[in-house]
Order: structure tokens, then sequence, then C-alpha cells
């Protein structure tokens, strides 16, 4: 099976959705703007500094969310798609998940994003597997702040990857997978791809990246 694997922040898209989504909640009223910036800001230079605590975050990241409930959450995340996402999904980018689309490879994100955030993002590029942060859930079914099972970021990308290719009855060996990320975080998960592409690399990834041989990519100016 040949997999293409595919980061969405900063790698499929020229931005980073839960930051952008964040930053949406509060212009809609949602969050108190000058307290919320600042966790904002403070959590998105965490995650760059590779040292974010991802369940804090998720708490903070879904609250305005978990208190407004599903048929407002839905509401305002199609405004969202339509502002903010759309405008940045960009051909270059279109065209390399097509490409890989055409030659029969199995695609997927795999995100440290959560699901409520990211799965329509994921539809608008043509993707339907996607392997994000799951959201625990209550007895009504509504996201409760808490992560489900394991999230999918730095190693964990590589269980969940891992625990996808058990549900499919293969292994590592049964495999070519190539991996496209931007992120320092996503070394474990690069290491494991038998073809990693360092894809608008941030400063760090670059120079790892020049240094092993790796293919970089620039799909946005």
């Amino acid at each position: 099976m040949k997999l293409a694997l595919f980061d969405l922040d900063q790698t499929l898209l020229p931005i980073d959705s839960d930051y952008a989504w964040g930053e949406f909640t509060n212009q809609i009223g949602w969050t108190e703007p000058v307290t919320f910036k600042e966790r904002n800001d403070q959590f998105f230079s965490d995650y760059q500094a590779g040292v974010l605590d991802i369940h804090d975050y998720v708490r903070f990241a879904t609250e305005a969310v978990r208190l407004r409930g599903a048929e407002q959450a839905k509401i305002a995340h199609d405004q969202f798609m339509r502002e903010i996402i759309l405008p940045q999904i960009r051909k270059p980018a279109l065209d390399l998940v097509k490409q890989h689309q055409d030659a029969g490879d199995r695609v997927m994100i795999v995100t440290a994003t959560n699901e409520f955030v990211t799965r329509p993002i994921a539809k608008a590029f043509g993707i339907s597997e996607l392997i994000a942060v799951q959201l625990a859930r209550d007895k009504s079914g509504w996201i409760t702040g808490e992560i489900e099972g394991t999230p999918s970021f730095k190693a964990g990308k590589v269980l969940r990857v891992a625990q996808w290719l058990q549900a499919q009855k293969k292994t590592w060996s049964d495999v070519q997978m190539t991996f496209y990320s931007d992120s320092m975080n996503d070394l474990p998960l690069l290491e494991q791809a038998q073809n990693p592409v360092a894809t608008n690399p941030d400063a760090r990834l670059r120079q790892l990246a020049t240094d092993r041989g790796w293919r970089i990519l620039q799909l946005f100016s």
C-alpha cells in the first residue's frame, strides 16, 4: 500500500487552523477578547517551541464550542470555513493531493488539531481519511473538553497511524509512506516515513532536512 500522509496546518494550509479558529471565536464574541488572545498566543508559541501541553490546550481551545452547543457550533464553523479557511486553500496544495489520489495512493491528513475544526477542512481538500485529536464526549454526545485516546501530536501521530494500519490488517512493512510536514513536532512520523518531505518547513526542520538529504518542498511563497 502506498500512503500519502499530510500534516494540515502550515503544510496543506498556509495558516494554522487551530489558532485561526481561536481568533475567529474571539471575533464573533464567543470569548473575552484580551485574555483569550493572550492565552491563544502563548499556546501557539508553546507549540512552535515544542513544549505544548496538548491536554491543557484542547480544554482551552474547545471551551467556547462546548458552552455554545452543537447547533451554534455548526453555524459558526460553516462561517469559519467560508470566511477564513476556503480563501486559504491554494491550488498547489490541491494539486499535490490530487497527484497522489490520481496515482492510487491512500491519502490521509494526520493533524494535531482537533476533529471538530479539521473534519470539514479535510472534506474541502477532498480527503475522506483523517487522523486528528479525538474529542471525548458526554452521554448526550457533546464534547467535554477532554481528549479521547492518544492525541495525534508528536510521537502520538506514529501511534495513531500504527493503530490505523492495524485496523487495515497491515504493519509498517506493508506500506510505502510519504509524509509531508512543516514542523519539528512531527519528527517522529517523518522519521518513520520512507519518503519524508519537509513542506514549507520551519527553520529547524529545514536545517534538519538539509542535513539528512530529505526533500524540501515550498508549496507557498
